[in-house]
This record gives structure tokens, C-alpha cells and sequence, in this order.
């Protein structure tokens, strides 16, 4: 496994994968058993993984007291990441939720009693909220930086508009910067292009992105059943729910057919390729539920795409980048074609 830095704003070194445990743990009816979680476990970290992603409300807290479990041995070689903001507990109480300096506080000190450890290397906010000042999230995470508790602090699934304010209020406070986002992202969910992916490329941020199969539907296993995520929980699923969807897919199954491997790996491939072009390479984040998915995951690692089969998916998938965006494209392609005729010089067109 190939490794690179969490973004450019650090110096953490993180593997291409990191292993999400979202399904470590029954808690919330449906997931892994302890002993095939240590399984893929082992197995991640023998193929080379040291990014081990987790959340407080995983499996209702479970999840966190198995990677605590699993990571005592090997702590320090490790990157361990956790989030706050929803809470543990399903009897969520009004103070144990959202952003504010308080639930922060409790939400990390528990999870560090969970977790079996004194620090976390990187913690996510895992949610916005609507009440919170960022000023008051900024200041509680630097605490805990000065205290040792977090090494980094790290934002998911919030819009570019408020990462990129915090990023510069971070920076301008003299407050520990803000080192990465988080965002869900793969062929049937590449809205992240308009606004997010930019600005974390512009800002040197890491970027971890969550669900690179659609939530399976990339695996072309809900034409033959529900089984699986889309019966147990119910949602972070995608569905054929437009022909886009549908014909990703089957161009996802007929690219699998023609290397000799299977749709998933495929899809992980695609998006390996695909954040490897990024200035600051991006980190898909993988969630097996069975020791056989990872092992899936793993094989990606060893597929290179085709030029013409990357890119006859990319153009599958490509969205519509709207308002601004198009518009600027037109005019700046318009704006150096001008520029080329009257100096006579060489200009890359805008994409």
C-alpha cells in the first residue's frame, strides 16, 4: 500500500485506504461481529493500512471500543480518527449533541476512555449545526491541540463555504488549522467537483472521502437483491433512481468483465485513479462488512485502469457543475483563445 500526507498543511502520514469501522459493532442492529471485525482488521494493517477512521456514534459507541481494543498493540503507529457531534447515546439529551464547547469536551473524553488511548490524531466535526459560532469550535479544538488530546482537527460533511471561513478565521486567530474534510464521493456521487474538491486543493487540505461504492450500488449486487446496507439501515444508499445511475452502473459491470474483476473493484479503482490526480492526493475511505470485502478493496490496489476505460467513465458520470462554473469555464476558454491570438503563445484551455 502507497502512502502519502494528510493533506499539505501536515506532516501525518496516512495509507491509500483508510479502514472506516462504521461496521464494527451490533448497535445498531446490523453489523460485524468482534471476531470478524479483528479479522479485517489484522488483515488491513498486514496489506500496509495505518488510517483507522471511527465516530463516537458508530454502532452506538461499540465501534470505538473495538478499534480501542484492536490498536493497544500498535498505537503510535497508527493514525486514528474519531468525530463528535451526534452522540453515542440514543437517548440523546440536549447538551450531548451538536458543536458547542461543551458536548465537545465530554464527547472527546469519552471517546478517549472508549478508545483506550490519551490522544486522537485527527478529530472530525462530523456534522454542522445551526447554533454553534465557529469562533466557539475553533477555540474548543485548539484547547484540546494544547492539551494533547487531538493532534489535528478536521471537518465532515460541511459545505465549502463554512470550512473555508473557519480555515481563515483558524489561521488569522493564530488557532490550529484546519487540516481536512471529510465528503462522501465515487461515480454516482461526484457532486464534491463544484465547490469542495477545489477549495481543498486551493487550502492544501487532506481529504478523506467516504462511501467510493455508492453504498454498493456500485457492485451491482441490488439487481439481484436488497441485501445488505439498503435493507439493514436503510439509507447512505444510492438507487437506480435516474438513468445516469443506471447506466454508470452498467458501464461499471461491462469494464468488469473486460479486465476479469469484479464491479467493486472497479468502482475503487476508478476513484483511486481518479484523487490520485488531485494535487494533494485524496483517501478513499473503505467500510467492509465481511472479511471478503475487504479483501475486494485490496485487490483494487493492484488495478490500473485503461486510459479509454477511465475515461469513458469519467464522461459516464461527469455532473453539472452549474452556476458559476460553466459560465467561467465559457468565458475564460473564450478569454485565452484571445489572449493565444494576439501574443502568439500557447494556452491550456479550461476544462
Amino acid at each position: 500500500m502507497r502512502y502519502t500526507t494528510f493533506g499539505r498543511r501536515t506532516g501525518l502520514r496516512i495509507s491509500e485506504y483508510a479502514l472506516g469501522t462504521g461496521n464494527f459493532g451490533t448497535g445498531w442492529g446490523a453489523g460485524t461481529e468482534r471476531d470478524e471485525a479483528k479479522a479485517i482488521f489484522d488483515r488491513f494493517v498486514e496489506a500496509g493500512g495505518n488510517f483507522i477512521d471511527t465516530a463516537d456514534t458508530y454502532q452506538a459507541g461499540q465501534s470505538e471500543q473495538l478499534v480501542g481494543e484492536f490498536i493497544h498493540a500498535d498505537r503510535d503507529d497508527l493514525v486514528l480518527a474519531s468525530k463528535f457531534t451526534v452522540g453515542s447515546s440514543p437517548d440523546r439529551q440536549l447538551s450531548r449533541t451538536g458543536n458547542a464547547r461543551k458536548n465537545l469536551r465530554i464527547s472527546v473524553e469519552e471517546s478517549l476512555t472508549r478508545l483506550d488511548t490519551d490522544y486522537i490524531d485527527v478529530l472530525w466535526v462530523h456534522y454542522p449545526d445551526a447554533l454553534t459560532p465557529i469562533d466557539e469550535l475553533l477555540r474548543g479544538l485548539d484547547d484540546l491541540v494544547t492539551q494533547g488530546k487531538i493532534l489535528h482537527a478536521a471537518f465532515s460533511n460541511f459545505p465549502a463555504w463554512r470550512i473555508s471561513r473557519a480555515s481563515l478565521l483558524a489561521d488569522v486567530s493564530g488557532w490550529t488549522p484546519v487540516a481536512g474534510i471529510q465528503v462522501e464521493y465515487s461515480l454516482v456521487e461526484r457532486t464534491a467537483e463544484r465547490e469542495l474538491l477545489p477549495m481543498a486543493e486551493a487550502l492544501g487540505l487532506g481529504v478523506a472521502l467516504w462511501s467510493p461504492l455508492g453504498g454498493g450500488l456500485l457492485t451491482g449486487k441490488y439487481r439481484q437483491s436488497r441485501e445488505g446496507r439498503l435493507t439493514d439501515w436503510g439509507n447512505l444508499v444510492h438507487t437506480e433512481t435516474d438513468a445516469q445511475k443506471t447506466a454508470i452502473v452498467d458501464a461499471v459491470i461491462e469494464v468488469a468483465e473486460q479486465v476479469g474483476h469484479t464491479p467493486a473493484q472497479v468502482a475503487t479503482a476508478w476513484v483511486r485513479e481518479r484523487t490520485r490526480r488531485l494535487v494533494t492526493p485524496g483517501v478513499p475511505i473503505i467500510g467492509p462488512r465481511r472479511l471478503t470485502q475487504l479483501d475486494d478493496y485490496l485487490a483494487a490496489l493492484t488495478l490500473d485502469l485503461t486510459g479509454e476505460q477511465y475515461d469513458r467513465l469519467d464522461e459516464i458520470s461527469t455532473i453539472d457543475l452549474g452556476i458559476p462554473h460553466q459560465a467561467n469555464a465559457k468565458a475564460l476558454n473564450g478569454l485565452q483563445g484571445g489572449l493565444a491570438e494576439s501574443f502568439d503563445v500557447p494556452v491550456i484551455p479550461v476544462a
